[in-house]
């Protein structure tokens, strides 16, 4: 009896090879699992994204016009009637909205991350002369800034006010309607004043 228990408890060669055929057919679905498992983190795994271009939009007939070997940001907008030079940057988050009047960018301006430049319909016009530098989360609204010009971070230059050649606009200022500043000249607070003139250094 106890023999053939453990024949019995025990099975010698003919189990053999059903225990092959049962791992052998564990294999295979395990390996179609794995395949499948496999093609379902290729369809879902995300593409890579591709550059984007900016937001540039017509508006009323009118195209914004981009000058040579200029950098726009992808989230930047440049919408209308706008015009603008060459060797500029117009970084993440720019607006620059000519939808009721007319904005004009010279050379080598660089707008910065979230400022906006606009107009008023029929009243004023934006213009940006060459080599200026306008900061972060500044507003042009309807002004004249003319050449070698620093806009602080967050300032605000208001409608027909012109910001003469040379001029450094402080952090936060703001620029009153139809001011005339003084060129090469340091303006802050609110409403901006006068504070001293540009040095060489600056």
């Amino acid at each position: 009896r106890k023999n053939l228990w453990f024949q019995w408890k025990v099975p010698s060669s003919p189990t053999k090879p059903y225990r092959t055929r049962t791992k052998r057919r564990r294999e295979e679905i395990t390996a179609v699992v794995t395949a499948s498992h496999r093609k379902k983190r290729t369809a879902t795994r995300k593409k890579p994204r591709r550059n984007k271009m900016a937001i540039i939009k017509e508006v009323r007939g009118f195209t914004p016009k981009i000058g040579d070997n200029c950098y726009l940001a992808e989230t930047a907008a440049i919408i209308g009637d706008v015009t603008m030079g060459d060797n500029c940057s117009i970084w993440f988050g720019t607006v620059l909205r000519g939808d009721v009047n007319s904005i004009t960018i010279g050379n080598n301006v660089n707008i910065q991350d979230g400022a906006v430049v606009h107009t008023l319909y029929q009243r004023s016009k934006t213009v940006i002369g060459d080599n200026v530098s306008i900061g972060h989360n500044a507003t042009v609204h309807g002004a004249t800034i003319e050449s070698n010009c620093l806009i602080g971070m967050g300032a605000t230059i208001l409608d027909n006010a012109v910001v003469a050649s040379g001029c450094i606009i402080a952090a936060n200022a703001l620029v009153l309607s139809n001011s005339k500043l003084e060129p090469n000249s340091v303006y802050a607070g609110v409403p901006a004043k006068k504070v001293k003139e540009v040095t060489p250094e600056q």
